[in-house]
């Protein structure tokens, strides 16, 4: 399976650079722990190839609305910003 990934790179708030990704995939059963089985996979991975990754988070839609699953503040963040566009593909 080939999953949709956004790698960026962004000025954090106490000075420096966060490196984060994005990853458009949820666990099929939905539940806590496997969403979180399957980011810490995804997350592996992206850093496997080389991508510098601080935090991560999973996007997916449910009941219409794009939700995120991850780090805090990471999550705080697309939750304001919005998801930011694909710049990779993995596969999972």
């Amino acid at each position: 399976m080939r999953v949709n990934l956004a790698h960026i790179r962004e000025r954090a708030q106490s000075g420096g650079w966060v490196d984060f990704a994005v990853f458009d995939a949820r666990a099929s059963s939905g539940t806590r722990d496997d969403n979180a089985r399957l980011l810490a996979q995804l997350t592996a991975k992206a850093r496997g190839s080389n991508l510098r990754v601080d935090q991560s988070a999973l996007a997916f839609s449910s009941g219409g609305r794009v939700q995120f699953f991850g780090s805090p503040p990471l999550v705080d963040y697309l939750s304001k910003s919005g998801l930011p566009g694909w710049t990779h593909t993995i596969d999972a």
